[in-house]
């Protein structure tokens, strides 16, 4: 399964910051969805694709993702 997350490139992000999301988001779902792949990058506006899984897998996602932002302060320290 693959997990596409767009963030709009109008509102950038501290330097450091897609790649720490990126490895925090597939720790957090290769726990529930082993051999998930995860990318995170800028695009034209916010959005989540989860593809080649279930409508349960994507409730999941958009789950662990919401977790994943709302504790940034507890895994992401700006350098």
């Amino acid at each position: 399964m693959r997990v596409e997350i767009t963030l709009d490139k109008t509102k950038p992000l501290p330097s450091g910051a897609i790649e720490a999301l990126t490895d925090e988001l597939t720790k957090r779902i290769n726990h529930h969805l082993p051999d998930t792949r995860v990318q995170v990058r800028y695009a034209g506006s916010n959005a989540l694709s989860v593809i080649g899984g279930a409508k349960t897998d994507k409730i999941l996602v958009e789950e662990i993702l919401q977790q994943t932002w709302e504790s940034a302060d507890d895994w992401f320290s700006p350098e």
